[in-house]
């Protein structure tokens, strides 16, 4: 009797277990990943960036530019040497951290010096809280554009005109800040130097 019991018990339990794992981890993300394919195929494949077939980076995941020639992204503390999207994360450093101060403080003396007497956009000085922000913002850029013309023999105007026309401004006129995409900036400002 009580064996009985037990088991038209459990048979509900099990096939409801079951069929929610069937649903639930099968036919659910096989029917996301179908729509994603076919209504957003970039976005779905990690929106990468390719140059001549190659896959030269992705849209949301910044990289190391190292480079007076290049616009450079925020600091990155993921990973030993930034921007490791296995290790996406911040430095857990506190406002009260004399290592993040010291970092910050040897980061703006090493910019100031590339353009003396104006303030360095603080994007430029601080991580993002994933490490891998592929954006800084209109400021950060412009910032940058002295050094790049400098180093590159390409007219100051020409560089901020490339600056103007990569900014892409907060969804729906309100939702987020002013942003360019770093990776984006450096591959057109490689063509335009070619056509220089």
């Amino acid at each position: 009797m009580m064996f009985s019991d037990l088991r038209s018990a459990l048979r509900p339990a099990l096939v409801l277990t079951l069929l929610f794992a069937l649903l639930l981890g099968l036919v659910y993300p096989l029917a996301l990943t179908g729509i994603g394919q076919v209504l957003f195929p970039w976005q779905a494949n990690g929106s990468l960036i390719r140059e001549g077939g190659k896959v030269v980076g992705s849209a949301l995941i910044g990289q190391a530019f190292t480079s007076d020639r290049y616009f450079h992204g925020r600091p990155s503390a993921a990973g030993t040497h930034g921007y490791d999207a296995v290790a996406s994360a911040g430095s857990n450093l506190g406002p009260a951290s004399k290592a993040l101060a010291e970092r910050v403080r040897n980061d703006i003396e090493a910019l100031a010096a590339t353009a003396p007497g104006r303030p360095v956009p603080p994007d430029l000085v601080t991580s993002s809280a994933s490490g891998l922000d592929p954006h800084i913002s209109p400021e950060a850029a412009l910032y940058q554009a002295d050094r790049i013309a400098k180093a590159r023999g390409l007219p100051l105007e020409q560089v901020r005109a490339l600056v103007q026309t990569q900014i892409k401004l907060p969804l729906l006129g309100f939702i987020g800040e002013p942003r360019v995409n770093v990776l984006v900036l450096n591959r057109v400002l490689d063509r335009e130097a070619k056509g220089h």
